[in-house]
């Protein structure tokens, strides 16, 4: 599997693996949020893109581009190169300095960093086929509200990855009733019975119960009656792009 990252001039932003942590996770007791194995897997799997310049943007409500302002904090690079209100209706568009190229039927989620609240400002999803496309693509994101909003150097504004879109459209979802599924229903009732105990005890402050804390059966991937998964992941750690000093064969290469 192959993804080219070309970097359209030498300041493109920054591309790195996408990072597990978060603040609002790190500020609860325990660190608790990390117990949601979804949660951080989500935020690891993919790239994120930092902006190279921390900006200060300000949005008066207005409609058109006059609307926004955005305002460096250095004057290398230039802010216009790297966000502006192209869209207007307070959405800023920042610019991610690369042209991506994926293998055949693979296409790049973009969207802003997964379980990444930021106030007064959403990141918008796309879409995006580089399996053909000879130019890049931007990161848009629609202000809430009128107020001002910032964005740190080295803070990520945009993170992808990659699935195959077209897949999807052969899969048909089938709707059924889970007593249909002997086995599952069995598995899932041993769950419910477990989860409803497991709580109930820490209600009473059942001692053992409260030192445990938390039932870890999804993170180790273990069903309740003591099956184990064939494929679990609890960490993931993508590789950072590497430069490449001449053009590679295929998409798009010589």
């Amino acid at each position: 599997m192959r993804l080219d990252c070309y970097k359209i001039h030498e300041w493109a932003p920054q591309i790195v693996p996408g990072q597990g942590r978060r603040a609002w996770m790190d500020a609860f007791q325990d660190r608790h949020p990390y117990r949601c194995l979804p949660l951080t897997m989500a935020n690891t799997t993919g790239w994120e893109i930092l902006s190279p310049i921390g900006m200060t943007i300000e949005w008066d409500g207005g409609m058109m581009e006059a609307g926004i302002k955005i305002t460096g904090d250095e004057p290398w690079p230039p802010v216009k190169n790297i966000a502006d209100s192209h869209f207007r209706r307070g959405i800023v568009t920042f610019h991610t300095g690369h042209l991506f190229r994926t293998e055949p039927g693979w296409s790049l989620w973009t969207m802003g960093p997964p379980n990444e609240p930021k106030d007064g400002i959403y990141p918008l999803q796309g879409l995006v086929e580089t399996e053909w496309l000879p130019f890049p693509f931007t990161m848009n994101w629609q202000m809430t509200r009128p107020g001002k909003v910032r964005f740190e150097k080295g803070e990520p504004f945009c993170f992808f990855t990659l699935v195959q879109d077209k897949k999807l459209e052969e899969i048909e979802p089938q709707l059924r009733l889970l007593a249909d599924n002997p086995k599952l229903n069995d598995e899932f009732k041993a769950w419910a019975e477990s989860r409803g105990n497991f709580n109930k005890k820490l209600l009473e402050r059942d001692p053992k119960t409260s030192k445990e804390g938390w039932q870890r059966h999804y993170m180790k991937g273990q069903t309740v009656t003591g099956g184990e998964a064939e494929s679990h992941v609890t960490k993931r750690k993508l590789k950072a792009p590497k430069t490449v000093a001449k053009p590679l064969p295929g998409l798009g290469g010589s």
